[in-house]
């Protein structure tokens, strides 16, 4: 029998491995976009990408396999089309609430 050793306070866990799914997505999906939102800065777009990913339901994974052996090609369509709705989304919202601060 193998025994997995528990952390001590010496040695704490390494979570630096996890991540989210839709992290990297959402980043190409912003730079992607970026140019069709001409009133938003390049500045606004980790702004953006954090309004895109609250959107999403989160997928945490260490390694990129880990979901996408997983999924099946439906499933994978429906991550894509999920990411540009929330992004566009995003953009759209960012956009507004600069737009309202404008007016001020």
């Amino acid at each position: 029998m193998t025994r997995t050793r528990k952390p001590t306070p010496a040695m704490p866990p390494d979570f630096s491995s996890i991540r989210n799914y839709h992290e990297r997505a959402v980043f190409e999906a912003v730079a992607e976009a970026g140019p069709r939102y001409p009133l938003i800065a390049v500045e606004q777009y980790p702004d953006v990408a954090c309004v895109a990913l609250n959107r999403l339901l989160p997928r945490y994974i260490r390694h990129e396999v880990d979901l996408a052996f997983y999924l099946t090609e439906n499933e994978r369509l429906e991550n894509e089309r999920s990411v540009k709705e929330s992004v566009q989304f995003a953009f759209e919202f960012v956009q507004a609430r600069t737009l309202m601060k404008a007016r001020r």
